[in-house]
């Protein structure tokens, strides 16, 4: 068996254990696991409910849910290509932040058209997403600045100047959040009637899924990919081998800065249309335990994103059927970054059965390969033997 194919199993056995911790917890609390989950799905939009508003159905639900879930495949990408390093990108969040505001001020406010703005929208969030990425691989590389630590310094210091500037410039009277943005530089189509329903269609999905197909070739079949896993697996290594290690940190995580930065407009300027000041968004921290559940590759990412937005987005309405907390929730996806976060204990404990295994069958064949000399050696001689003994 493959390490690849052992991790999936790991992250199965992960997801399937969480999910049976949680229905324990109901239990206890005395409801209906099955019915809780199975309403889950339906607040995703992935099953239907008893009845809908006017012009809603099951699809529109679901085109919601697509929309909520673009911006964590972004995230997760963002992560995984820092993980890939050796490098932990905790700053996903600040960086989501100053390339949704970025984005805002100069386009969501500027009155272009829609066939300018959206590209610009996504060209800036980009850009603004990488500068603060560079800034904390530069940081590692140059002053040997934890990353972690630089990481949560800017998200401190993004969230409190973000929002110092919309409280003062560009606050809504009546929200207390940013005045929306244009619908032009909106990346999220909203109340497209087809059917006599109306839908929300986020054209950055698409983009998103090209972002996984596109990380991935440059994982595994690329130059640059080959040196960033190489430095994330020994960089003493990788610099022996002529690997510019200080380049590869900070390349690295100026692509995982440009992912951060398109997880934020697909929020700021997607998902949503503002910004509430003096918040970070949990997205860039729960993307923490979607990579890790999709083992840092990005098909992985597309699959148990997937997974944990259903569980983030159905929590609204199992709460409202059921009574339950949307805590409950919470608890569910903490559990499952649990358990995936063991998974590198699991992972090892597999492997180092596997090659006691494997030695242990090396040394029965050695043994074999020994004595077969002899006997072939024996099997020579005895008809020598044989015809002396015929003389004699």
């Amino acid at each position: 068996m493959n390490n690849g194919r052992l991790y999936r199993r790991i992250a199965v056995a992960a997801v399937l254990l969480s999910l049976l911790a949680g229905t324990v917890l109901m239990l206890i609390l005395g409801k209906n696991p099955f019915l809780a989950y199975y309403n889950l799905l339906q607040g995703s939009g992935l099953a239907p409910k008893a009845k809908y508003a006017a012009a809603r159905s099951m699809w529109t639900d679901l085109s919601s849910f697509i929309d909520f879930w673009t911006p964590m495949i972004f995230a997760a990408l963002a992560c995984a290509v820092a993980m890939k390093t050796g490098l932990f990108n905790i700053g996903i969040s600040g960086q989501m932040l100053v390339a949704g505001f970025l984005a805002t001020i100069t386009i969501g406010y500027s009155g272009l058209s829609a066939y300018l703005a959206k590209p610009l929208v996504i060209l800036i969030g980009m850009a603004a997403g990488m500068a603060v990425g560079a800034l904390i691989g530069f940081l590692k590389y140059r002053f040997n600045i934890n990353e972690v630590v630089s990481s949560i310094m800017l998200n401190y210091i993004a969230e409190y100047i973000i929002s110092f500037f919309i409280q003062t410039r560009f606050v809504d009277p009546v929200s207390r959040q940013s005045k929306n943005i244009g619908a032009a530089a909106r990346l999220t189509l909203q109340d497209v009637a087809i059917g006599g329903y109306k839908f929300s269609i986020p054209l950055a999905f698409v983009l998103a899924v090209i972002a996984c197909v596109l990380v991935k070739i440059m994982l595994d079949r690329t130059v640059l990919g080959y040196e960033l896993k190489a430095v994330g697996a020994n960089r003493t290594a990788a610099g022996y081998a002529g690997i510019r290690v200080g380049r590869s940190m900070i390349v690295s995580m100026a692509i995982s800065g440009a992912l951060a930065g398109l997880a934020g407009v697909s929020y700021y300027l997607g998902y949503f249309a503002s910004i509430q000041p003096k918040v970070l968004v949990s997205t860039g921290f729960d993307s923490i335990a979607v990579c890790l559940l999709g083992s840092s590759d990005p098909v992985g990412i597309l699959f148990s994103s997937f997974l944990i937005q259903v569980i983030a987005k159905g929590s609204t309405y199992m709460s409202s059927q059921q009574g339950l907390e949307s805590e409950i929730v919470s608890v569910i996806t903490g559990l499952i970054l649990l358990f995936s976060a063991c998974s590198a204990f699991f992972m090892g404990l597999v492997v180092s059965r596997k090659n006691a295994k494997n030695n242990t069958k090396d040394l029965r064949f050695g043994d074999e390969a020994e004595t077969a000399p002899a006997a072939v050696t024996a099997a020579v001689n005895r008809p020598a033997e044989d015809k002396g003994g015929e003389e004699a």
